[in-house]
């Protein structure tokens, strides 16, 4: 797991140390050693610095550089300097290196490698004046582009940005911050690496996912086995508006590709022909109907749910009052894992989240930001700016594991929260959050600790796609791509977990 610390987190650890008796400078002259490692001797490099410590550390950096003699320039922004920034001022100024004030002809075009060290962690909002300049001058400039902890102008927390430096490797500090993996980060960030200047955390880490992490949730299985040691899972979604055989069927593949012992797709009856024809290996159970949607009947859902580990409910199932009455049911008699999803997620809003602090089985909720904005009653540029904190808040209020998606996933149950960094753009197409949710159910069966079945379900999903994309392109890939290439990553995880 890569460990992860909010703006206010790093703060926060960064002041402890301090006052542990670590001086700024320290920290500072640490810092620039390791942004110094990613440069090479004979690169001519400048240094873009702004205000406070960011600057300090391109100061201590351009000390460093013309040290081992590194030709090197300073273009400052800004001559309102942290006292360790100061320091390291001074003491370039000393040494006699090239400090110059940047202007709108500044010329970045003599050297290989320009240094961003304009904004650090606490900037929000969008650059301006000066500062606005000398981004679009970085970016424009064609160098090597190196970013000092976070790329000025990019949201530490949130990963937004209005305008930001675009990074050829971006050289996080102390620990890595949400922004460098949520929002634009991938847009942002060709490359980023961590370096660590003996910071400890104050508050708990987020964790970033890596491939031992989603390991964990698959287990080597017993020659001495059947199909009910693995779970039987139950669909329930599809209406006549939002047909979805195909996206069903898709869905019930994810999850049998997945380890799910038995699937059993549950629609509405009008449906049930059309999907048996495209799912070999689930069964396919109907529901009453009543135009076009499903209509609640007490003894069907208990039948359907009867020896069911997981059910995943919602997809395509529309606005009946019976998918209401249904979600209500499952919620206040099921005693397994009840997966929340699309319309699924829609039911719940018009209903109240209330009522998840009442439900019998462990709900997961798997939304993307305009779900979680209404289920929430948040803005979505609310959310966007915070997405850690809306989805743990909600997580711990109701008492649920809450799968936020977006570029990067967040997933939490209130109390730790983990981040899935896999996925791509092609994955931006209908029926990807179908397969998710397949994956989803089937480690939810196979597993008791839930957060650790749902983070791994984000990170196969995504891993998946990105393995898909790359046999296809971006534009052209499909959700049945990614359920194609799940084999392909659990076999990668089962061979890692050995």
């Amino acid at each position: 797991m890569i460990r992860v610390l909010s703006r206010a987190g790093v703060r926060k650890s960064d002041a402890e140390k301090i006052a542990s008796g670590t001086p700024g400078t320290a920290l500072m002259r640490r810092a620039a050693e390791g942004i110094a490692s990613y440069i090479g001797q004979n690169e001519k490099t400048a240094v873009v610095c702004g205000r406070g410590n960011n600057g300090g550390d391109g100061y201590a950096l351009a000390e460093i550089l013309a040290d081992r003699g590194t030709e090197c320039a300073v273009f400052a922004l800004s001559e309102d300097l942290s006292p360790d920034g100061a320091y390291y001022y001074k003491r370039c100024a000393e040494k006699g290196v090239k400090i110059g004030l940047f202007t709108e002809n500044t010329d970045l075009s003599p050297f290989h490698t320009v240094v961003d060290c304009i904004f650090g962690t606490g900037f929000r909002g969008a650059p301006a004046g000066l500062s606005k300049t000398a981004i679009e001058k970085i970016n424009a400039s064609g160098r090597r582009v190196i970013s000092a902890d976070i790329n000025s102008g990019l949201d530490s927390d949130s990963g937004l940005a209005k305008l930001c430096v675009i990074s050829d490797l971006t050289v996080s500090i102390g620990f890595y911050k949400p922004g460098h993996f949520l929002g634009m980060a991938k847009d942002c960030i060709k490359s980023k690496v961590n370096v660590d200047i003996g910071l400890e955390a104050s508050d708990r880490p987020y964790g970033v996912l890596e491939k031992a992490d989603a390991a964990k949730a698959l287990h080597k299985r017993p020659a001495f086995c059947n199909k009910s040691d693995f779970g039987y899972i139950a669909i329930v979604g599809g209406s006549r508006r939002y047909g979805g055989a195909v996206k069903l069927a898709c869905m019930a593949n994810a999850a049998m590709r997945s380890g799910a012992g038995v699937v059993k797709a549950a629609v509405p009856d009008f449906m049930a022909d059309r999907l048996s024809a495209r799912t070999l290996e689930c069964t396919v159970f109907p529901l009453s109907s009543d135009n076009g949607y499903i209509a609640f009947n007490e003894e069907e859902i208990k039948e359907l749910i009867r020896g069911v580990k997981v059910i995943a409910f919602g997809m395509g199932a529309g606005q009946g009052e019976g998918v209401g009455q249904t979600l209500r049911y499952l919620l206040g008699n099921f005693e397994g894992t009840l997966i929340i999803d699309a319309d699924g997620l829609n039911a719940l809003s018009r209903a109240g989240a209330g009522l998840l602090k009442t439900a019998k089985c462990r709900t997961v909720l798997t939304p993307h930001v305009k779900e979680f904005s209404r289920l929430t009653g948040k803005e979505i540029s609310e959310i966007l700016s915070d997405p850690i904190s809306a989805a743990k808040d909600f997580a711990k209020e109701y008492g649920a594991v809450v799968l936020l998606k977006g570029t990067a996933t967040v997933i939490t149950d209130g109390h730790a929260v983990n981040i899935s960094d896999t996925g791509c753009p092609g994955m931006a197409t209908a029926g990807s959050g179908d397969v998710l949710s397949g994956i989803t159910a089937a480690l939810c069966a196979c597993n008791t600790d839930t957060l650790t079945a749902v983070s791994a379900a984000a990170y196969i999903n995504g891993a998946a796609g990105e393995a898909a994309e790359k046999k296809t392109n971006s534009i052209s890939m499909i959700a049945s791509d990614t359920v194609s290439c799940i084999p392909q990553i659990i076999t990668e995880l089962l061979k890692y977990g050995e």
